[in-house]
């Protein structure tokens, strides 16, 4: 898998210039963050960036996107030059870009002296993630990888109830993630959806070392691009965890099921429920089953969390939640997947 963006459009040396009628903004109290990419996920960024008062500019290529956000977003500055945006005072950099991209980009924006969000995955080589991690450690930069899942109210409340032992052991997890969705041409379903469930994984297993993958895929569409895919791991701590994920698939499914000692937990992603099954087997072998209790989890909004979560950190200069070194183990097991896919 290439990560090559030298002839891409994306890439820092190939923005074109600013908008002439646009100026540049200062750092200020609270306007403290550029979005890089407007796109179908990076509007939402800009959106909820924006509602928090952080928003100091969008960088965009395409001229239709930016005359829709000089439309909506009237005194916003835009831009259509990534090195303008860096030679700002403005802080910190949110990367929204196509995944090839994320490397570059990042890589600019840490030597620029920016605090950086890169949405998943964090880079297509495991060298590459760890080369960023490294870099802001060095100089005490924040570097936070967009794993959304982690800032889920039910993953959060799930990770704190197994943490408080009242489950038991925690022996296994098998995520689904299924639909017909939309299929990329830069990158196959592994990279595309596996990234949510790998950091939630790793998050609720405490951050073991893998030590072992198997796994397969089929392409249906293009050829060498997995549109399914399947993976058992097996951690050092003798954990294990499946995922099956599709973007040919008829049904919507977005599940976590967690196994442990004395109890099953589903959480089920569409309908926004978790449920835990008081079940297990004795040493005896026999069935205990104590019924099930389903979860009243408060709503909130996840995205809007991790955005709040991240401009936390630019203020505390605490490592975020999903800090760059939980990117790079994401993007280990990504890779070590991919051996089987090629």
């Amino acid at each position: 898998m290439t990560t090559s963006t030298s002839n891409r459009p994306d890439s820092p040396e190939n923005h074109p210039e600013v908008d002439s009628n646009r100026t540049h903004p200062g750092k200020t109290v609270d306007k403290n963050v550029i979005v890089v990419g407007a796109g179908a996920w990076g509007k939402n960024l800009v959106r909820n960036f924006h509602d928090l008062n952080a928003l100091a500019g969008v960088v965009e290529l395409n001229p239709s996107l930016r005359q829709q956000l000089a439309e909506q977003y009237p005194d916003l500055p835009l831009y259509a030059n990534y090195e303008d945006a860096l030679g700002t005072e403005v802080p910190a950099i949110v990367i929204a870009t196509p995944a090839p991209s994320h490397y570059p980009l990042a890589l600019a924006a840490l030597k620029a002296g920016k605090d950086v969000f890169v949405e998943k995955p964090m880079t297509l080589e495991r060298e590459q993630a760890q080369e960023l991690a490294t870099l802001a450690d060095q100089r005490g930069q924040i570097l936070m990888v967009g794993h959304l899942l982690l800032y889920q109210p039910a993953i959060t409340w799930i990770q704190d109830y197994l943490n408080s032992g009242q489950a038991g052991a925690l022996w296994h997890v098998a995520t689904r993630r299924l639909k017909l969705g939309r299929v990329r041409q830069q990158e196959n379903v592994w990279w595309s959806f596996a990234p949510h469930d790998l950091a939630v994984i790793l998050a609720l297993l405490n951050q073991p070392a893998i030590a072992e993958v198997q796994a397969h895929g089929r392409t249906f569409l293009q050829p060498g691009i997995a549109d399914t895919v399947q993976a058992n791991l097996t951690f050092a701590t003798g954990q294990t965890a499946a995922l099956h994920c599709s973007w040919y698939w008829p049904l919507v499914e977005r599940s976590t099921v967690v196994v442990t000692e004395k109890q099953m937990i589903v959480y089920d992603e569409v309908a926004q429920t978790v449920t835990i099954h008081h079940k297990f087997v004795d040493q005896a072998l026999q069935q205990c089953d104590g019924g099930t209790e389903v979860i009243d989890i408060a709503h909130s909004q996840p995205l809007k969390l991790e955005c709040q979560h991240f401009l936390d950190c630019l203020a505390s200069r605490q490592p975020p939640r999903s800090d760059g070194w939980q990117g790079v183990a994401v993007v280990d097991i990504l890779a070590q997947v991919q051996q089987f896919l090629s």
